[in-house]
């Protein structure tokens, strides 16, 4: 294989096992919005105390410990509220125990990096597999100072992890830190209090098939009215029989309502979560509900119509659509976007990137192709060194939040998306593909040859393309014409066979004259093709026949 790594088999991507729709509460009342505030601040310090019971429990919980703790919360709230508290309570320990992991492992790679550096003699250059030792002395000392750090860390996120403490913030760790720096951010101790109350508020509740409108808790009816189960301190807010607040507010899903509709009409569980936006003023409502299993498309029906290939950037996404035997057709497009500014601003042209990239895909009947990126491993400050422009680009790729949105939008559209191998696209892309595709009118972007590679992987074929060999050897008698690109290339991509015969197009194999034989001249006496005349002898002149 020449030193390269087994490339992975490209795969349909399945598509998602949720959906989740949001809409605002519109022009809620005075009360409206205490009621909720009320409701939202009782819950959110039952879901705090038993957070704190969760994580004390470490790795001795058991499923009675979990009815108790249900049990107990019963008794202030009611029993759907106390299932719902306990299973977020679940749900985020286990995601702290996950990051508690990934973060142990992250110590893990830069300790052994470090290392490995410090092993080498100073200045010693590194390959392409491996990096060299440090550049000076100067260097090496404060990297041994920092290795010394990064062990006494890892020491202590493995004694955690071995007894399964965690550390979980409700509201957020970043937004607990800004309180110590609020002139950095730019509030006022009141509007940080404001959005720390906000952020630590519990109004969710998970839904029930069969109950009506999917969810007995929060529930909300086809046209929009929404009513939320009281906790048992709260029964005297009450404005409808049974403990039920309505709210005057009225939510109309713009994006999947019918779907939406469908079911709550058919009692189908949907959950709900309502939650304050304090910068804007205003309150939203998001329902979700799973999608059934669907199967998934096999790979040669995918890509049985061609595809098109995307290169995902930084700030644009470049593509190339390719027919189904992994030629380029038409032009090079790109779809930009800006992910500066606000949270929302930057999900707003995600979205409007990648449905621009489906809606060219739907209309075609094409699938889409894309590299299967993770670069969760590959921004540490130890792998990548000084490069600091290429670590903050690899870190403000936002790869997950990309494949998410398009993961999801290319099922709404039955789109097939084809995920492959992201090894050596980029290189092999410029490589083969740049030259060759730039003409007087086009001049496509080394990542639009990316695009090339990423879209023919997928098809299954061969990135790399046969290229010319010098011209000394451009002759019948010196070999082939044509020569594969690189040495040590695997399986097909590999010279070609030696083909016994003549090496011209013209006549069959055994048959007609060799190139390379010079008896095959027409020489007097010499037969040069498979006929049964001879040449003559040249004629005389008149004054020879006179002779």
């Amino acid at each position: 294989m020449g030193g390269q790594r087994a490339i992975s088999v490209p795969f349909v991507v399945p598509g998602p096992s949720g959906v989740a729709v949001r809409d605002r509460l519109k022009h809620p009342s005075v009360e409206d919005e205490r009621v909720l505030r009320l409701v939202g601040d009782h819950l959110g310090t039952l879901a705090s105390r038993d957070l704190k019971a969760r994580c004390e429990s470490g790795l001795d919980h058991d499923n009675g410990q979990w009815a108790e703790r249900k049990r107990v919360l019963t008794v202030e709230s009611s029993s759907r509220w106390a299932g719902s508290l306990t299973k977020a309570t679940h749900d985020q320990w286990g995601l702290a125990r996950r990051a508690q992991l990934a973060h142990v492992r992250g110590l893990e790679a830069a300790v052994r990096l470090i290392v490995h550096r410090l092993s080498l003699p100073v200045g010693q250059k590194g390959g392409k597999r491996a990096p060299g030792g440090y550049r000076s002395r100067r260097e090496w000392f404060a990297k041994s100072r920092r290795l010394r750090v990064l062990e006494d860390r890892l020491r202590s996120a493995r004694a955690d992890w071995e007894a399964g403490v965690v550390r979980v913030v409700r509201g957020g760790k970043r937004l607990l830190n800004s309180r110590h720096h609020l002139d950095a951010a730019g509030l006022t101790e009141e509007q940080w209090r404001e959005r720390w109350r906000a952020a630590r508020r519990f109004l969710a509740a998970d839904g029930e098939s069969g109950k009506r409108y999917g969810n007995e808790t929060i529930r909300v009816s086809p046209d929009g009215e929404v009513s939320i189960k009281l906790p048992a301190p709260l029964a005297h807010l009450a404005n409808v029989p049974r403990g039920r607040y309505v709210l005057s507010a009225r939510v109309a899903f713009a994006h999947r309502g019918e779907q939406w509709r469908d079911r709550v009409t058919a009692n189908r569980a949907v959950a709900y979560r309502i939650h304050e936006d304090t910068v804007r003023g205003r309150w939203y409502l998001t329902a979700s509900w799973t999608l059934p299993p669907v199967t998934v498309l096999p790979l040669t029906a995918a890509r049985a119509h061609g595809l098109i290939g995307v290169d995902m950037n930084a700030d644009h996404l470049a593509t190339w659509r390719l027919d189904v035997h992994g030629n380029p057709v038409g032009e090079p497009r790109t779809f930009a976007y800006d992910l500066s500014g606000t949270a929302s601003h930057r999900d707003a042209q995600m979205r409007h990137a990648l449905i621009r990239l489906v809606h060219w895909a739907e209309r075609h009947g094409l699938a889409i192709a894309v590299e299967d990126l993770d670069f969760t491993a590959e921004t540490t400050r130890e792998k990548h060194g000084r490069q600091k422009r290429f670590r903050r680009l690899v870190s403000g790729m936002p790869t997950s939040r990309l494949r998410a949105r398009l993961v999801g939008m290319a099922a709404e559209h039955d789109v097939p998306l084809i995920a492959v191998d992201p090894a050596y696209t980029s290189r092999w892309g410029a490589q083969h593909w740049q030259k060759p595709l730039t003409s007087a009118h086009r001049t496509p972007t080394r990542h639009h040859a990316a695009s090339v590679a990423i879209g023919r992987r997928a098809l299954g074929h061969p990135i790399r393309r046969r290229t010319a060999p010098p011209p000394a050897h451009r002759s019948d008698g010196q070999g082939h014409r044509t020569v594969q690109a690189g040495p040590g290339a695997p399986g097909r991509e590999g010279p070609r066979p030696r083909v016994p015969g003549p090496r011209t197009r013209s006549v069959r194999a055994g048959r007609g004259a060799k190139a390379g034989d010079q008896r095959a001249q027409h020489r007097s006496g010499h037969i040069a093709e498979d006929e049964t005349w001879l040449q003559d002898s040249l004629p005389l002149s008149f004054q020879e026949r006179s002779h």
